[in-house]
């Protein structure tokens, strides 16, 4: 099969979709791997090491989707890719359809086989494509939070750690999955007040028995929610509903009973959010305040550690790629239960219910 990486170009997205190691394990096992020139350079890896692993370098993005049976990238195509993936042609990413109608019909439109990373499934539930970078994300939450909760960047000018004979911040993470885990833990690391909320009590449960005594776990729902943003500093939204749009759990009236200065973080954009005045920002701009509370919803977070995320990515994804390169997308999916269930649009037909439900639509399921 021909594999082609291109460059990312949504706004500071420095990630790039493998590899030079996975490249290498590509064309050992003789398949074409074509990368477009500078693709990798933002995560650390040259066009030299990609030569070096085998594959051929292009010039431009248009080349490497016109000689490309399949397409390995991070982010979703935007506007100016559409228009280059041809009928039939794989593509294997994160997508987060729910949250965007206008991606969905154009790979409708393309009649592409899209392969969502997120909604890739392993036999325990969990999702393995998504979970390096929902580690980072999580983790990166409290550095952002901890940085916006700065008075020069109009946060409350809280020290999340406190000093001796003064109280450490509090910090609210909505859900205990791998970014509510992950978040909690660097808060506590900080040395923060930390409280968890979640509807899955097994998963209280486990975060109960890991976590030190300063991280404390309740049960989600409205009364507790609206109880905690009047007291709590950073407030980081880690919810996750399986390739659907993600639970508005903080309206936009909630936001008056919260201190001035209240930075959240809503790690949950990329699924639409999980706060009612979230919107999508960048590494560029990613901060606005709404009610005197700062919102950093950066929608792709991990962007700005790229070589850690990169080689995250690679190291969950490889496996799966070289499936679809070695059988062919139908074969692959058949013989995985997992890389079956990250099929979303196959050919023109939405074939995920998550994504219909989403839109309100009926009759596009295959």
């Amino acid at each position: 099969m021909i594999v082609g990486i291109p460059q990312e170009i949504k706004n500071n997205e420095s990630r790039v979709g493998m590899t030079p190691g996975g490249v290498f394990e590509l064309t050992k096992n003789n398949h074409t791997v074509y990368v477009q020139s500078g693709a990798g350079l933002g995560s650390g890896f040259s066009n030299e090491d990609y030569q070096q692993a085998g594959a051929a370098i292009l010039d431009t993005i248009a080349q490497v989707y016109a000689m490309s049976d399949m397409i390995v990238k991070v982010k979703e195509p935007i506007a100016e890719e559409y228009n280059l993936i041809k009928e039939g042609q794989i593509l294997f990413t994160y997508f987060h359809f729910a949250s965007s109608e206008a991606l969905t019909k154009a790979m409708i439109k393309q009649k592409a086989i899209c392969i969502a990373y997120e909604t890739v499934e392993d036999e325990e539930g969990t999702l393995p494509l998504l979970t390096p970078m929902s580690e980072v994300a999580g983790r990166m939450a409290i550095q952002q939070g901890a940085k916006y909760l700065e008075k020069p960047v109009k946060g409350r000018g809280v020290l999340l750690g406190g000093v001796p004979g003064v109280a450490p911040g509090k910090v609210l993470v909505l859900g205990a999955g791998v970014v509510g885990v992950q978040a909690a833990k660097m808060a506590a690391g900080l040395g923060a007040h930390v409280t968890i909320l979640d509807v899955n009590m097994k998963r209280l449960r486990y975060v109960n028995d890991v976590m030190p005594p300063h991280v404390t776990t309740e049960f989600s729902n409205e009364f507790n929610i609206r109880k905690h943003i009047k007291t709590h500093d950073l407030i980081i939204g880690g919810v996750l509903l399986k390739g659907a749009k993600a639970p508005n759990l903080i309206t936009r009236d909630m936001l008056k009973e919260m201190k001035p200065g209240t930075v959240i973080v809503d790690v949950a954009v990329d699924q639409g959010g999980c706060v009612e005045t979230t919107k999508p920002t960048t590494h560029e701009d990613p901060i606005y305040i709404i009610d005197d509370v700062v919102h950093y919803s950066v929608a792709n977070m991990p962007g700005a550690v790229p070589y850690t995320s990169t080689m995250a990515l690679t190291n969950v994804t490889l496996p799966y790629t070289l499936k679809l390169a070695n059988l062919g997308w139908e074969a692959a999916c058949k013989k995985d239960a997992s890389l079956q269930k990250g099929l979303n649009i196959v050919a023109g037909k939405v074939v995920y219910n998550e994504i219909l439900e989403a839109f309100g639509w009926e009759d596009v399921l295959a």
